[in-house]
Formats: C-alpha cells, sequence, structure tokens
C-alpha cells in the first residue's frame, strides 16, 4: 500500500517534500496530491502513519496513543475528515472522571457528587480559596501553578491540577510556563462548570453541549470505528493513489538548499540505504530541535535555541483483562501519587472494533516519562507487571483476570512549556523563516506548540495555500492563538482563520 521502492542511486525529484507522516504531514500531502503537485513523504515509523494520532494493532486489539476525539470548531477540518474517510466515523458518548483519594469525581463536575466525595469542610475550603484568588489575584502570573491558583482557587489547585500535571511533565508547576495553562484550560469557568453541574444533578439542564461554548465539557465526540490510524492509513493510501510517494521507515538525515537554483536536497535513511529528494519547498513536522541539527549548513539556531527545547515522552501500557468491561469511562484521570499511572484509557468505550474479543476488557494506563529513564527503559514484561499492579492498587481490576499485555512508546510526545521555552521557539522561527522562505514548520512538534490534531491539520492547510500560491498569504502561527479554537466538535463553524499578513513575503513557487 505504501510506496518504498524508490532508487537510492540518484536524486528523485517531487514539488515538495515533507518530513513526518502525521496529521499535519498527511494533510499537506494530501491536499497538495489533489493540486496535481509531485510529493514525497519520508516517515522514519516502518509500520505505522499517523505520528501520535496512529493506532496500534496487537494480536487483534487496537490502541489508540492518547485518545483522539474528533472534535472540531473549524467547518474546514471537519469537512476534510469526512472527504478522507466519509463512512466510518461512529458517534461516541463522552465519559471521564477523576480518580482522587480513592474516589471517582465526574466530569463534567456534577455538584452533589463533589460535595458529597470532598465532605463539607473541604468542599468549603475550597470555596472560601477560590474568593480569596477572585478577589486578591496574583498580579504576576509567570508559572502554571500562578495562573491555574487564579483561576480556580489554591485548594483546588491542589486536589485536581498539581499532582496529575507534575506527572505530566516531570517538573514541578511552578517552573511551568503559564502558557500551557492558559491553552489547555482557558474556556474551563469553575463558576460556570459549577452552575452545570449543579443544574444537571437537578435535572434542571438536560440540553447536550456540542463543544462550543467550552469544549472540555463536550458529551459526544466523533470516533473512526477501528481508531484514528484508520483516517491517516486512508490519507497515505489516497496520496500514494494520486501517484506520490510515502517512505516508510525512512529517516530525516540532512538538509541542504542550493544556493543558486533555491532546491532542497532532504536526505533520508532507508531500509536500503540514503535516498536523496530534490524538492522546490520542505514541510516538516519533525521536532524544531532534530530540523535545525540536520540543516547544512547549521544555522546559528541549531547551537543556540536548539538544543534548549525539552520534550515529555509516553508510553502506553496496555492490558488485556478477563471482563466484558471494567468501567464505562473513555479515560479516567489519575490523581493519586501512590501510583505512576497519570491516565487510564478504556479501548472499548472509545469503540466497540478496538476490542475484538466480547469476554475481554483493553486498557491502555498511560505513563509520562523521559527518554532513557527508568520507565522508559524498563522491559516490556516489567511494565506490564508495573501496570497490572496499579490496576490492583486502584481497584480497577482483580491482578489474576489479566491475561496479556503490549508496550507502546511514543518519544517527544509534548513539547515542555518551561520558562524560556518561547524565546527559544521565537528565535529559531525568526532565524528560520528569513533564511529559508521554501522551509515550512507545522503541526505539534514542528512548531514546538503543543496542537491538537485538527490544529495541526489546519497548519498543513495553510502552508499547502501558501504554497500554491506562491507566497506566504498566511501566518500559520497565528491559528493557535484562540484557545477555544484548539480542540475539535462534530459539525463545527467556520473558524476565523484570516491571518493574512498585510505585507506578504514572496516565496518561490513549487517548479
Amino acid at each position: 500500500m505504501t510506496d518504498v521502492q524508490v532508487p537510492t542511486s540518484r536524486p528523485t525529484s517531487a514539488d515538495v517534500a515533507i518530513i513526518g507522516a502525521g496529521p499535519a504531514g498527511l494533510t499537506a500531502a494530501y491536499l497538495l496530491t489533489k493540486q496535481g503537485l509531485k510529493v514525497t513523504v519520508i516517515e522514519k515509523d516502518p509500520v505505522y502513519v499517523g505520528g501520535i494520532s496512529r493506532t496500534v494493532e496487537h494480536e487483534g486489539f487496537r490502541f489508540d496513543i492518547g485518545g483522539h476525539r474528533f472534535f472540531s470548531k473549524s467547518r474546514e477540518v471537519v469537512d476534510l475528515w469526512n472527504e478522507i474517510l466519509p463512512d466510518d466515523f461512529i458517534e461516541r458518548p463522552r465519559m471521564s472522571r477523576i480518580y482522587y483519594e480513592g474516589k471517582f469525581y465526574s466530569y463534567p463536575l456534577r455538584a452533589f457528587e463533589a460535595l458529597w466525595n470532598l465532605g463539607i469542610i473541604r468542599s468549603t475550603l475550597c470555596m472560601i480559596s477560590y474568593a480569596q484568588a477572585k478577589l486578591f489575584p496574583n498580579k504576576s502570573v509567570r508559572s502554571f501553578e500562578d495562573w491555574t491558583i487564579n483561576q480556580f482557587g489554591k485548594k483546588l489547585y491542589s486536589i485536581f491540577f498539581k499532582t496529575y500535571t507534575e506527572k505530566v511533565w516531570g517538573m514541578p508547576c511552578d517552573e511551568m510556563s503559564a502558557d500551557w495553562a492558559a491553552q489547555r484550560i482557558k474556556g474551563l469557568s469553575l463558576g460556570g462548570a459549577v452552575i452545570d453541574g449543579l443544574k444537571r444533578s437537578l435535572g434542571l439542564n438536560k440540553r447536550p453541549n456540542d463543544g462550543m461554548a467550552t469544549k472540555t465539557l463536550l458529551e459526544t465526540f466523533r470516533y473512526p470505528r477501528l481508531g484514528p490510524g484508520m483516517m491517516w492509513d486512508a490519507a497515505r493510501d489516497k496520496v500514494v493513489a494520486g501517484g506520490n510517494h510515502v517512505l516508510m521507515g525512512h529517516s530525516f538525515k540532512q538538509l541542504t538548499q542550493d544556493q543558486v537554483s533555491g532546491r532542497w536536497r532532504l536526505t533520508a535513511n532507508g531500509p536500503d540505504g540514503d535516498v536523496v529528494i530534490d524538492a522546490a519547498h520542505v514541510i516538516s513536522s519533525a521536532p524544531m530541535r532534530e530540523l535545525a541539527a540536520r540543516i547544512h549548513p547549521l544555522p546559528a539556531c541549531a547551537l543556540t535555541a536548539a538544543p534548549k527545547l525539552n520534550y515529555r515522552d509516553f508510553l502506553t501500557v496496555a492490558l488485556k483483562i478477563r471482563s466484558e468491561d471494567l468501567f464505562p469511562d473513555n479515560w479516567i484521570y489519575i490523581h493519586d501519587s501512590k501510583v505512576q499511572v497519570g491516565r487510564v484509557q478504556n479501548f472499548r468505550s472509545w469503540s466497540p472494533e478496538m476490542v475484538p474479543d466480547p469476554e475481554l476488557a483493553c486498557v491502555g494506563l498511560e505513563y509520562f516519562c523521559f527518554e532513557g529513564d527508568g520507565l522508559w527503559s524498563s522491559s516490556d514484561a516489567d511494565l506490564i507487571a508495573l501496570g497490572t499492579k496499579e490496576m490492583a492498587t486502584l481497584g480497577l481490576c482483580n491482578p489474576d483476570d489479566v491475561v496479556g499485555g503490549a508496550v507502546v512508546r511514543q518519544e517527544k510526545a509534548y513539547p515542555v512549556y518551561d520558562d524560556d521555552y518561547a524565546a527559544h521557539v521565537t528565535t529559531m522561527r525568526t532565524e528560520l523563516e528569513a533564511k529559508y522562505p521554501t522551509l515550512h514548520m507545522v503541526g505539534r512538534n514542528g512548531m514546538h506548540r503543543y496542537n491538537n490534531q485538527d490544529h495541526a491539520m489546519m497548519t498543513a492547510m495553510l502552508t499547502v495555500r501558501n504554497i500554491v500560491a506562491g507566497e506566504r498569504l498566511y501566518d500559520i502561527w497565528g491559528v493557535n492563538e484562540d484557545a477555544e479554537y484548539h480542540e475539535s466538535g462534530t459539525e463545527g463553524e467556520q473558524a476565523a482563520l484570516a491571518s493574512v499578513r498585510d505585507v506578504p513575503a514572496r516565496v518561490s513557487k513549487a517548479a
């Protein structure tokens, strides 16, 4: 299905070479193919496309790497999903809970349940703390901790944000940039959540939440019946059917621009040795740090800003458990310092077709780590044993019922938002865009932004428009600025994406 038979003895020619076959890279490849341009995509994974949005298969069981809801406020993204995968979406109910001190808290919040679980004294302290934060906010907000306490109060921050967030990022909340909190939590009002929860607890509000007001409270979402990888498999197949190439098992090695013609030579190392792709434009979804280090000659930022960009890695321990089902949630957030797991996915609740055996449940325990640390380096057997033990500690299953497992590792899953990341990204962006107008950075790691897949797709969509137009009509770095636009919806609305610059910078058209 994928074209990997590319001659290694001479360069291949393309209008656009694309680094990475994730949502951004394949969106660009698909749209450029529709425009009739010659495209070659390189992907280092030998089997799967989709990047962090891929679906891994093991003995007929399918694992989603992190859980990907297909909901977007962008009509264009929704239309593209429907175009690529017209017949395979299913509508799924959204249910998630927070596990804290042995009790479960529904999310969206159910006011009476939360009061009962926390107890009157703790609930009162939470409200007092919230009132104090609103009356006397911190005027000098620098960190995630500062921002979240201002929004919810110190007590709620310590209960529902601190432990989980530090598990995810592996660093204290007071060392994380407030940008991450503003991007990922913006739009969730505590007062609004309490009022909504109270009304629903009393049966006064039965109107479904479509996600357009506050995405965090979304009650249903669409999902490919065989997981998100189904979308990106289909996109790859359409690119190949259009006469273009997706080279699997090919790692990005070097990028050089001819000083006379302006064309690029992209070198990738594959199963049969090096392949050199000659192209007018390059679209990169590779981590910014890796991109800069592989440009020859090295740009200045490769030695200054790039090495200071950090990433958080991620692994999923999938357990097959003798049970029809364990719990109804799509996922459960684990706010408990007694265990290392940060979140537990229930794959059957995402789609029944992810779990082929009706007598088995399949869950994914998500662990956040750094590549090379103790967790990352543990054997699969040890990680499966750890997951089994922690499921028992949480009371979610009997360890004797676990009949098998698998481990999926994902490097550079999360670009880290530390104090200085924004300055380093700006330094790199400024230099690379000025020197290389035909080099385009897209997607989560390509822009060092914690994008969801619809935002990654939109950066690619606008980049394609720029390439076809022969000028940078759109500033793709403006796509992320409204955090409420960062997550996707069943029907969606036309997003306000007119980030057209007053004075477009000219770029050479695709050859």
